[in-house]
Parts: C-alpha cells; sequence; structure tokens
C-alpha cells in the first residue's frame, strides 16, 4: 500500500470514528431527554456529555484538518559548476 494510500485509508478511519461517536452521542441525548430527572440532574449530565463529546472528538478533526507535511523543504543551495 502506498503512503497516500494509507494517509487515505487513516482518513476514513477517523471519520468513520466520528461519525460514530456522533451516533452514540446523540443517542445518549435522547435517552436523556426521555429521563424523568429533575432539570439540574438533566443540565449537569447535559453538560458532561458536551465536554466527553469534544474530548472525544476533537482531536479526530483535528489531525483531519492538520496540514500535511511530508517532509522538511530543503534548503542548501545547489553547488555550483567548477
Amino acid at each position: 500500500m502506498s503512503r497516500e494510500e494509507q494517509r487515505r485509508t487513516v482518513r476514513q478511519q477517523r471519520e468513520s470514528l466520528m461519525e460514530e461517536l456522533e451516533t452514540v452521542y446523540r443517542q445518549a441525548f435522547e435517552r436523556l431527554s426521555e429521563l424523568e430527572l429533575g432539570e439540574g440532574s438533566v443540565a449537569r449530565l447535559t453538560q458532561l456529555l458536551l465536554r466527553s463529546r469534544d474530548a472525544a472528538i476533537t482531536p479526530l478533526q483535528e489531525e483531519i484538518e492538520a496540514p500535511l507535511i511530508t517532509r522538511a523543504p530543503d534548503d542548501r543551495a545547489p553547488e555550483a559548476a567548477n
């Protein structure tokens, strides 16, 4: 597998994981709304879920959006012919 194919595969896996996490969190929020809890308890749980979601998804998103640097630029001047 070429480096480009590997990068593409890794990116697809990250995106897939993000989609799965979004589904899990959406389901958790739906279940939370169905519980017969007081507003304070729901607010605290909602805040925890939001923080957890952000901590889980943000690093994956940042990695996808990060610029790809494959190697450092070569700053050596070409040698002059004698």
